[in-house]
């Protein structure tokens, strides 16, 4: 199992990203999937989710209506779109798998995670 993050980088307040996250290694359509932050000095903090199919998505209350995810089960890519950036978005930005046969929760344990990627917004 791999997942790789790409996509991160230095944006000012108010600017837009497009992360990306390839999976291999198993059938990525048969997983939800998840992206996780984790800022300097803080714990993981759970941002989005999504289903299979990509139906049905969810989102913390700290990135609703700013950002938004998506998956292309063909090209087995997770994508998190992120729009009105803040400084508060900063952070090293993970996806990460559901097992299978488990549908996310705020609780599930999640267990394959990428390597990261560094999302970092000036003021």
């Amino acid at each position: 199992v791999q997942l790789v993050e790409s996509g991160g980088g230095l944006v000012q307040a108010g600017g837009s990203l497009r992360l990306s996250c390839a999976a291999s290694g198993f059938t990525f359509s048969s997983y939800d999937m998840t992206w996780v932050r984790q800022a300097p000095g803080k714990g993981p903090e759970w941002v989005s989710a999504i289903n299979t199919g990509g139906e049905s998505t969810y989102y913390a209350d700290s990135v609703k209506g700013r950002l938004t995810i998506s998956r292309d089960n063909a090209k087995n890519t997770l994508y998190l779109q992120m729009n009105n950036l803040k400084p508060e978005d900063t952070a090293l930005y993970y996806c990460a798998r559901v097992p299978y046969g488990s549908i996310w929760s705020p609780g599930v344990e999640l267990d394959y995670w990428g390597q990261g990627t560094q999302v970092t917004v000036s003021s």
